[in-house]
């Protein structure tokens, strides 16, 4: 896919260099005049076009987090100003992140440095998997076992938020330990990753953020770095995504972490290890949550009930679709 014709920092705005062979003679035709100003009504027109051709479903909305960011505003500045002069300083670093965008496919995350999870903002790079909204299903579903203490007189975990113990297994950018500190000022949270890379990234979103003295970060592989350590919640979004369908997957996932996604054929080999361990990490009446794809949820109930968890259930997203599959440790050996 050849560059986008935004005009660079000179005098001529010609639109001579058309982001596609095909169809070029169209956007020459359907071009404004040549001594029409770029603004930013007519950018958004443009680039929203552009990256519709270019496959991208959620067109209009890159080109407005884009320009925006190029722009130093917010969204809402963009349509105040709609027909304000866009400078062609400014237009060169639009143009550079709306090229690899369309042609390299990076995720909008990525080209910012940055994503909002929970109204948080997080630092992301390619060593992580870039926060999702659908991931917030989990910290909900957190903070409803960690704010509920007792249900029909029975603990829903060993104790209140005084002494709550958390790990977030498999942190990536800290995203979901970071948001949970930042709502139960007493508990303790703890978070493991295998990647040292993405570690360093969630231990600076931590201190950026103000919970470096609350979030503790280790490395390993998924329990292994908490040798005997007992919790009351463990929360994961594990890898799931099967290999098997690598080659559907949008090209976006290209630029994040391989181990942060993938997980066997099936996408399930992480979630299995790790239903197959956390018993051994969680107090009795403790709480297991881990994202998962939809369709898997099905398979990862029937792996929670085989290995002696009670009360399995389910939490949806904001598209109904089962995001969350829960389960609990049983209080004693008869519950």
């Amino acid at each position: 896919m050849a560059a986008p014709s935004i005009p660079r920092a000179q005098p001529a705005t010609s639109l001579s260099n058309p982001p596609v062979s095909k169809g070029a003679e169209k956007d020459e035709e359907s071009a404004p005049g040549q001594d029409d100003p770029w603004t930013v009504l007519r950018l958004l027109t443009w680039t929203t076009d552009y990256f519709k051709r270019a496959g991208i479903d959620s067109a209009r909305l890159d080109a407005e987090v884009l320009l925006a960011h190029s722009l130093d505003v917010d969204r809402l500045r963009l349509y105040i100003d709609h027909e304000k002069p866009v400078e062609a300083k400014e237009r060169d670093s639009y143009r550079a992140l709306v090229q690899r965008r369309a042609r390299d496919r990076v995720p909008v995350s990525q080209l910012l440095g940055e994503r909002e999870f929970w109204s948080l903002s997080f630092k992301v790079t390619s060593d992580v998997l870039t926060p999702r909204p659908e991931t917030e299903t989990l910290v909900e579903w957190a903070l409803s076992k960690a704010k509920a203490a007792t249900r029909n007189g029975e603990a829903q975990v060993a104790d209140s938020e005084a002494t709550l113990r958390i790990v977030d297994i498999g942190t990536g950018s800290g995203a979901i330990a970071i948001a949970l500190a930042s709502e139960l000022s007493r508990a303790e949270v703890i978070a493991t990753d295998l990647s040292n890379a993405a570690l360093q990234i969630a231990t600076e979103n931590a201190d950026v953020l103000r919970m470096g003295e609350r979030v503790r970060f280790v490395e390993g592989d998924l329990f292994e770095p908490l040798a005997n350590e007992v919790f009351d919640l463990i929360v994961s979004n594990p890898p799931y995504v099967a290999r098997r369908d690598e080659e559907s997957l949008p090209p976006e996932l290209s630029h994040e972490p391989e181990m942060a996604l993938f997980s066997g054929t099936d996408g399930l080999d992480v979630i299995r290890r790790l239903v197959s361990k956390a018993s051994d990490h969680l107090s009795p009446g403790g709480w297991l949550g881990i994202e998962l794809s939809p369709e898997q949820a099905d398979e990862v109930e029937q792996a929670l009930s085989g290995a002696g968890f009670v009360e399995v259930e389910r939490r949806f997203d904001l598209a109904s679709r089962p995001r969350v599959v829960a389960a609990r440790k049983p209080m004693d050996e008869t519950s």
